[in-house]
């Protein structure tokens, strides 16, 4: 059977994506396969990324700030224009869900790949959607829906509204999504400062203050239908996906299917879907999302009219791919695909790879990317728009990639999906790669019994380092500064005149630290941490400790810092001892260090002196050399080594307090 047939040729060779990142990456690897030549647009903050090398051509936006680059309606369809660009894919977000978008583009004769500007306002104005969807029949929550116009918003009727309803309730922004404009109300007594709070939050975001009121399910799945929609009627229902970990409404790890659902349960809610696509005219990708209580029923929550972030676990389990639909429809091609020819084939799970710090409240986090090593082996799927060397930065979304696994069932598509979080190696921004493998591996989540209240009930922490952290840190770390040495002085570098050499390190993460003394022989490294000692052997890989592997990707940041990838840990580590080496050659730094391997051989200071710059403080040899190392600074010394110390190259051998500190 051949997979289209085509009455109807929106006739494109060259599609733009109005996106950017991992999306607009993905978008450009199904067209590039189907063809077409792509058009890549972009902000001046984007102007090396990813997905512009990944296109046939790129034109700029405008300057970093989205409103003036991806946001300005103007210019991207100019863009298309200049480039020859038949149709527009808009990925999500920006302006994939902007009526004025797409009516621009056809004003403009460019195919939009999407449905019509009337669905998607339609379905963007929640109050609109819900009073189709009740005449559609299409199960609901009891609420209030204000009628056409926005009456009905005052304080009283609002009020009255919430007593038939009963509480709790949910006050949502009409216009809008994301969890913006959006308050879960337990009681009447904080309905009216919930009301002003949502609007003020909703006028903001949306320019509308509009409100609905909601029955609240509390502890509720999320699960979305997919649906795809020809522009001849005929519409088919791709299966289910749980969103139900969530933070802040907003999506954390996605799966396909629902591992709640039984056979009748899907079959109605995929009806329902079907039934809300069909009664307004929908046309390309879509998504119905419902809220699925304790009971197993279920109510229409909102429809996405885009493509949505998570398609990839529809795409694993269907074996479809929905972009390459998109651009058939979008061509005017009629699906072939009927619903009995949809098969769920094992599962899948999506885990969103964020620059941000669980530790602290999730705030973004932004930077340069100094590497990016992406898992990959069987059943493991990553859509990413980063590259090593590249940047994040702060004017736009910090999700970096969507780690995806398929497996034959869920429990493989979970072990899968840990094991490759644990072996993603970003090192740069903070990320949230730990906290969403330590989600796959909770209990709740593992028995397939998350709801959308997971993340309230159960403290998702990820723990700090341990000592043998630090000391594979410390280990590595001194190999580093040995292979250094030996490449700056290979003469030198290693040599000592003693049967072991004793160094030092003060690791600071966070606002924590730990001493470490290290004890270097001819065949052997010990890191000792408090009581422990840990017997550390460098392999291109990583390390091995007291006799275990240990993988290990590290970058260092000048002399002091080390970002380093463990499986279980993301760490960003600075030894405070050499903190200022970076600038210790240069006029008053007060941190004199070793020029090389060697002995102490005399010290002619000690702590609390005075020193001039230029004054001897202490003499070193190596191969009967010797080597006087000076102060750099006038002050007063703050520490110094012991005659006969064995130092390594860099070692900080002295500190002193500049005088005019």
């Amino acid at each position: 059977m051949s997979d289209t047939t085509s009455d109807t040729d929106a006739a494109f060779d060259t599609v733009l994506v109005a996106n950017r990142g991992e999306i607009a990456v993905r978008v450009m690897r199904t067209a590039a396969a189907l063809g077409y030549r792509t058009v890549a647009v972009h902000s001046d903050a984007d102007a090396d990324a990813p997905h512009v090398h990944a296109a046939d051509d790129a034109v700029r936006l405008g300057p970093a700030a989205a409103r003036e680059s991806y946001l300005d309606i103007g210019k991207v369809v100019a863009a298309a224009q200049a480039s020859g660009a038949g149709a527009i894919h808009p990925g999500y977000g920006f302006l994939s869900e902007n009526a004025e978008f797409a009516e621009a583009c056809a004003d403009a004769g460019i195919v939009f790949v999407g449905p019509t500007p009337g669905a998607i306002r339609l379905m963007g104005d929640k109050a609109a959607a819900k009073r189709r969807m009740a005449a559609a029949g299409v199960p609901l929550l009891p609420g209030y829906t204000p009628p056409e116009g926005g009456q009905g918003q005052d304080d009283a009727t609002m009020r009255q509204e919430a007593e038939r309803i009963g509480y709790p309730l949910m006050v949502k922004a009409a216009a809008g999504g994301g969890g913006k404009g959006m308050r879960l109300v337990a009681s009447a007594a904080v309905l009216d400062e919930a009301l002003a709070a949502a609007r003020r939050e909703a006028a903001a975001a949306f320019g509308s203050d509009v409100l609905i009121l909601e029955r609240a399910l509390l502890r509720p799945r999320h699960v979305e239908v997919q649906v795809l929609a020809d522009q001849h009627g005929r519409v088919v229902a791709l299966g289910e996906r749980d969103c139900s970990v969530q933070r802040r409404h907003q999506k954390v790890v996605e799966e396909a299917p629902c591992p709640a659902l039984d056979p009748e349960t899907r079959a109605a809610m995929q009806q329902a879907a079907v039934a809300a696509a069909e009664d307004i005219g929908y046309v390309g990708a879509g998504t119905v999302e419902f809220l699925l209580g304790r009971d197993g029923t279920f109510a229409f929550l909102e429809m996405n009219t885009r493509l949505q972030v998570e398609h990839p676990v529809t795409e694993l389990v269907t074996g479809l791919d929905l972009v390459a639909w998109q651009l058939r429809i979008a061509r005017g091609e009629r699906l072939t695909l009927t619903q009995q020819d949809v098969r769920l084939d094992g599962h899948a799970i999506e885990a969103r790879l964020y620059a941000e710090d669980p530790a602290n409240g999730h705030l973004p986090q932004s930077g340069p990317v100094h590497a990016w090593e992406p898992p990959s082996g069987d059943g493991i799927r990553v859509d990413a728009g980063v590259a090593a060397g590249g940047e994040i930065t702060a004017h736009y979304d910090p999700m970096i990639a969507k780690i995806v696994a398929h497996g034959r069932d869920r429990d493989e598509a979970r072990r899968r999906l840990a094991d490759a979080l644990d072996r993603t190696t970003l090192l740069g921004p903070t990320t949230n790669r730990t906290f969403l493998a330590a989600i796959l591996r909770h209990p709740v989540f593992a028995a397939g019994q998350a709801t959308t209240a997971f993340l309230l009930d159960h403290d998702i922490a990820v723990p700090g380092p341990g000592p043998r952290d630090l000391a594979v840190v410390a280990g590595w770390l001194h190999l580093e500064r040995e292979a250094e040495a030996a490449r700056r002085s290979p003469g030198l570098a290693g040599w000592t005149n003693a049967a072991s050499l004793r160094t030092r390190q003060r690791l600071q993460v966070g606002d924590d630290v730990t001493e470490v003394a290290l004890t270097r022989t001819r065949e052997a490294l010990t890191v000792t941490i408090g009581e422990r000692d840990f017997d550390v052997v460098g392999r291109p890989d990583g390390v091995v400790v007291d006799g275990r592997r240990v993988h290990l990707t590290g970058h260092r940041i000048g002399p002091d810092r080390v970002l380093v990838r463990l499986p279980h840990l993301d760490l960003d580590v600075r030894d405070v001892l050499h903190a200022a080496a970076a600038g210790a050659g240069a006029a008053g730094a007060g941190v004199l260090l070793a020029p090389m391997h060697g002995a102490v051989i005399a010290v002619e200071v000690a702590a609390g002196d005075p020193v001039s710059a230029g004054d001897m403080v202490l003499v070193m040899e190596a191969m009967k050399m010797e080597h006087l190392v000076r102060a750099d600074v006038d002050g007063t010394i703050a520490e110094v080594v012991a005659v006969g110390s064995q130092v390594a190259d860099r070692d900080v051998v002295a500190r002193i307090e500049p005088a005019d500190a």
